[in-house]
């Protein structure tokens, strides 16, 4: 039983990884990051990759395995006075589309409170069987 509450715990806390990802995307939709070259560039969105089991212990359950870029391509906006417009006019934007961080958002917060539930079912299962144990 005390997996279960494991199994939940797990979920929990990369769920909670997924949803400061979808935010910090949010925030940085339209920021630009200095390359190594020392070019500007559009933030790229970034997005959570989950795995099973876990290399902290648990044979169950998931973990974040690592948060990488999506590389779709970047937008592009004729502006041509926008401070980092090409010869032609146009710009590059970065990929978060805001209706699929919300969408992703929305998700993760379902996902999150399925697990509450289930740790709280689990934890209402462990206080009965101590009830008819003792």
């Amino acid at each position: 039983m005390f997996s279960a509450m494991d199994i939940s715990a797990s979920a929990l806390n990369s769920e909670r990884t997924r949803m400061r990802v979808i935010a910090n995307n949010l925030a940085n939709a339209d920021s630009y990051v200095r390359g190594p070259d020392g070019e500007m560039t559009p933030y790229r969105r970034k997005r959570v990759v989950f795995e099973l089991g876990s290399s902290v212990g648990l044979q169950e359950g998931v973990t974040v395995a690592k948060v990488v870029d999506e590389m779709s391509e970047f937008r592009k906006v004729h502006d041509p006075d926008h401070p980092y417009a090409n010869a032609e006019g146009y710009v590059l934007m970065s990929n978060v589309n805001p209706i699929v961080e919300m969408v992703d958002m929305l998700e993760a917060t379902r996902a999150y409170e399925a697990n509450v539930t289930a740790m709280d079912a689990t934890k209402s299962i462990i206080a009965t069987s101590f009830r008819i144990i003792a």
